[in-house]
């Protein structure tokens, strides 16, 4: 493990966890990266905490984050006529979550989006007035229209690019399907904004389309959930926007570097959430590429890390890959170094040595097979595959059982009747609530830590 930090920034650690033995001819290499972030103390020379935690907050000061809260207005929101309130309600409580200096805004999405607060393509910064007046913007939000979810996201990009500042985050809610643009438009704007702010994204009732949601936070590395009961909106905000104030350092990147020869498998975030990163590498020199992150506050999450090194003799040792955390320089200038961790590899004729799995990588490979079959078996239960469901779905009762996953294996009982949670051996519901299976698709990505 190593640390690196400057006085501007968290301290980031990485810790690697993994059986580096292998069994002569062996090739695959598989490694946890733990990437801890804490005691976050200022972020370019201003304090990154609550405007009350923080005195040397000076008003005029230049923003050091800046957010912008995309509130679905569509037709649907009209009912019930609650759902309407309850979104503006949740938007106001939000807005008092603000953080003194921080840059926001609010739109308005129904099939065009439009600017709320404060309008003509600016950002507010955030203090006791403005607040106030955009509450009582809140008051021209009213049901109408359709939903092109694109449109909502690009107008909240063109906002959060006005800010110069290194955290720039998106809040959206939406309460139903995207009918009003194609799946490409959608995914256009996704690639449009990806990299460019993160965005936690929120269901509201049952009619929305879960991958939709999901896919939105995916891409821009953000949160997915379902608040089904519109009146829990406000609650749910208002801890959004507290973790996003507490973001303290943007655009952290996991570069892998590797020798000639080795081959990575994948790179995926396995805790707090299964994120597959894979495919999102950017080159970074010589054998080196990128892993977008997002953003960090003081928190910590895993990584696996699976690569295929050469063959090699029994006795001979490599490195397999070399971890860092990187964040690029605001001037243009070198990216600085956060920590860095070494994936190492040891041929052996130890028998015992080379066959051991390492716990960390054994369960975290079981929660992503959770996550797996769970969409796997919702998927075959909405197609009507009665045997292909009560499978997967028994097998993530197994799995959720043996890795000591409450959360999951409570929404799983809600779908299915569990006869033998050890063998994985399940029955169907009959009837299920629309608003459970949504909950266990939506939040089927949520991992827990190793059993100490």
């Amino acid at each position: 493990m190593a640390n690196f930090s400057k006085s501007n920034v968290p301290q980031f650690s990485v810790e690697v966890y993994q059986n580096e033995f292998l069994p002569e001819g062996g090739r695959e290499v598989n490694a946890i990266v733990t990437v801890a972030s804490t005691g976050g103390g200022t972020l370019g020379g201003t304090p990154f905490g609550t405007a009350s935690a923080s005195p040397s907050y000076i008003p005029g000061r230049p923003p050091t984050a800046a957010v912008v809260i995309m509130v679905d207005c569509s037709g649907s929101m009209e009912y019930p006529p609650t759902k309407m309130r309850n979104a503006r309600d949740a938007t106001a409580a939000a807005i008092d979550t603000l953080r003194d200096g921080v840059a926001f805004a609010v739109v308005s999405g129904t099939h065009i989006a439009r600017e709320v607060y404060p309008g003509n393509g600016r950002l507010a910064t955030a203090d006791s007035q403005t607040r106030t007046q955009a509450k009582e913007a809140l008051r021209k939000l009213s049901a109408g229209g359709g939903t092109a979810i694109g449109t909502w996201l690009r107008l909240a990009d063109r906002l959060l690019a006005s800010a110069d500042v290194p955290i720039r985050h998106g809040i959206l809610l939406t309460d139903g399907r995207n009918e009003h643009e194609s799946p490409e438009d959608l995914r256009s704007a996704l690639d449009a904004c990806a990299g460019r702010f993160t965005c936690d994204a929120r269901g509201v009732g049952t009619d929305w389309e879960v991958k939709e949601v999901t896919s939105i936070s995916s891409a821009l590395l953000g949160t997915a959930d379902i608040v089904a009961d519109p009146a829990n909106l406000a609650a749910d905000f208002t801890q959004m926007m507290e973790n996003a104030m507490g973001k303290e350092v943007a655009d952290v990147s996991l570069r892998l570097w590797t020798p000639v020869g080795v081959e990575i498998k994948f790179v995926k975030q396995v805790a707090p959430t299964v994120e597959e990163l894979t495919d999102r590498r950017t080159e970074a020199g010589p054998r080196a590429g990128d892993y977008p992150t997002g953003s960090w506050g003081d928190e910590s999450r895993d990584y696996h890390v699976c690569v295929q090194v050469p063959q090699a003799n029994v006795g001979q040792e490599m490195l397999a890959a070399r971890v860092s955390l990187i964040v690029p320089d605001r001037e243009g200038g070198t990216p600085q170094l956060l920590s860095q961790g070494l994936v190492r590899a040891v041929w052996t004729d130890d028998m015992a040595a080379s066959t051991s799995i390492n716990p960390q990588v054994a369960h975290y490979t079981g929660q992503a097979e959770l996550a797996q079959v769970i969409q796997q078996g919702l998927d075959a239960r909405k197609s009507g595959d009665v045997d292909g469901a009560t499978a997967k779905l028994g097998r993530a009762v197994q799995l959720a059982a043996a890795s000591g996953n409450a959360g999951t294996a409570k929404l799983l009982a809600k779908v299915v009747d569990v006869v033998d949670e050890a063998t994985g051996t399940v029955r169907l519901k009959a009837k299920v609530a629309e608003a459970d299976e949504m909950t266990l698709e939506t939040r089927s990505t949520k991992t827990v830590r190793v059993k100490k």
